[in-house]
């Protein structure tokens, strides 16, 4: 028994110890990692690795300035999130969006999206205008970016306005199930055209959740969902 506890003393210690002096590493490995996934992510966004296009892992490292084992984990993790896909043989290459993966995606979407729209004008009706005025600004950024013809950045500012609804809405759960799209979101606002209309549904969606409107809101939001699905498509896949 006095050998069983003398081990077990000892094998804590020494576990703690090492556990100690292993923490602050394996944390900076996984903020390694994590920088990694968004960079990576980044440029799947913005189309600087397009769908499709092959991503050697030695290269991603030096492209990133960080070696190859941050670099290994957030291939892994994209594969793992969908974005990215395994080759045959070794390697990655970036996932092409089918059909079905627009289609799931929007299913997804358009509930927790018209509702987040709702929320948000029972918030503003209740007095939490705090995020109006991001959210406000989110529009002009938007209009800016598509007079310059800055792609990259109109999808930043739209992607934004959604997450802005999501976060005057006040709801932590429905943020968190959200902020899982959220990738997947701007990977498709970067790949279809963007309509001026769609611009304009945003500023009425803003119109009606600054108004307090709930259900104005949620039909305005409904309706934009619905039209960026089709124009999704009709891009992605033309007239279907």
């Amino acid at each position: 028994m006095k050998a069983d506890k003398v081990a077990d003393g000892s094998g804590t210690g020494s576990a703690a110890r090492e556990g100690g002096s292993r923490a602050p590493a394996a944390a900076g490995a996984s903020s390694l990692s994590a920088r990694a996934r968004e960079a990576v992510l980044q440029r799947i966004v913005d189309r600087r690795y397009a769908q499709g296009a092959r991503l050697v892992e030695r290269e991603v490292a030096e492209e990133l300035s960080m070696s190859r084992v941050p670099v290994r984990e957030a291939l892994r993790a994209l594969v793992t999130e969908g974005l990215l896909e395994l080759l045959p043989h070794s390697g990655v290459r970036v996932r092409r969006l089918e059909y079905a993966d627009v289609d799931h995606l929007y299913e997804v979407w358009e509930p927790l999206a018209v509702q987040a729209s709702r929320l948000a004008a029972r918030a503003v009706a209740a007095g939490g205008t705090g995020e109006l005025a991001a959210l406000e600004a989110t529009l002009r950024q938007a209009e800016s970016a598509a007079a310059s013809d800055e792609g990259p950045r109109e999808v930043a500012a739209h992607t934004a306005f959604h997450e802005g609804v999501v976060a005057l809405a006040g709801n932590p759960l429905l943020a968190r199930t959200m902020e899982q799209l959220s990738w997947q979101l701007q990977l498709l606002f970067g790949l279809r055209e963007e309509p001026a209309h769609m611009r304009a549904q945003h500023a009425e969606m803003y119109r009606h959740i600054s108004a307090g409107d709930g259900e104005a809101a949620a039909a305005s939001t409904l309706l934009h969902v619905r039209d960026s699905r089709a124009v999704a498509l009709r891009s992605l896949f033309g007239d279907v």
